[in-house]
């Protein structure tokens, strides 16, 4: 069985893989306080809570984007698991080709689901990615990353503007009644959900206009639903796209 680990800058997401079935996910926070050991044996604790054992691994694939703690994941999964982790990164064995100007610079989350996409779905597509940071991501239809767009996520969004501003209120992130907020909390609602919604269909019409009008939209992350529910531009829905492109990628390279 092969254990992905998507290590992103709020969730920690993991799944277990045999064969091609993700047969186990789990959705943690990122923490920078945990140490090695405690990352370790909630791994092992996971796994056996759902009737796993850590012996029957047979591969680690790691993707990360929070350097500091990268280190302890990988450290935990090598005391813990006795498994050295595959970290992705740009001079991996692809199906992809990277184009973007410096290969290094690209998120390895943002290179799976580049990979899960093309693999899975094809080309021309453009891969939106809901999380701390929503990016956008372009692969043409000859399977090559040519790079996209980055920009707050939603929560992101709303804390920054809490944050910012003296009178406006924390708001839970659901479509308010209407799009003319009658009250500060539902305006605050309308203009985070729909204003992003908004934004999400003017970037597709971009992304559209680059690549071709037989683009394919795949979204994925731990906000997508937030945003997929209201708009008709999103083709496919794929939860756990990042997990299956490092499983994928971990495929290529063995």
């Amino acid at each position: 069985m092969l254990l992905a680990i998507d290590l992103g800058n709020t969730n920690l997401t993991i799944g277990l893989f045999k064969n091609e079935d993700l047969i186990e996910n789990w959705r943690l926070s990122s923490d920078t306080q945990r140490t090695k050991d405690e990352y370790g044996l909630q791994i092992i604790g996971l796994l056996e809570n759902s009737s796993q054992s850590p012996e029957h691994l047979t591969g680690i694939v790691l993707s990360s984007v929070v350097p500091q703690i990268s280190d302890w994941l990988v450290q935990a999964c090598e005391d813990y698991l006795h498994l050295q982790p595959l970290i992705v990164a740009a001079d991996l064995k692809l199906q992809i080709k990277i184009l973007y100007e410096n290969p290094f610079e690209v998120g390895a989350d943002r290179i799976a689901d580049a990979e899960a996409v093309w693999q899975l779905y094809g080309g021309p597509a453009c891969v939106i990615d809901f999380g701390t940071a929503t990016t956008f991501n372009a692969i043409t239809e000859k399977g090559e990353y040519l790079g996209g767009a980055i920009l707050p996520g939603l929560e992101t969004a709303l804390e920054a503007l809490v944050r910012r501003t003296s009178k406006l209120p924390p708001v839970a992130l659901v479509s308010p009644p209407s799009v003319i907020g009658r009250n500060t909390k539902h305006a605050m609602q309308s203009g985070l959900i729909y204003g992003y919604v908004s934004l999400v269909e003017g970037m597709i019409n971009r992304f559209r206009n680059e690549l071709g009008k037989s683009l394919k939209v795949i979204a994925t992350g731990g906000l997508v639903n937030t945003i997929a529910s209201h708009t008709d531009s999103i083709d496919i829905v794929d939860q756990w796209l990042t997990l299956k492109g490092l499983r994928l990628i971990w495929e290529s390279n063995q």
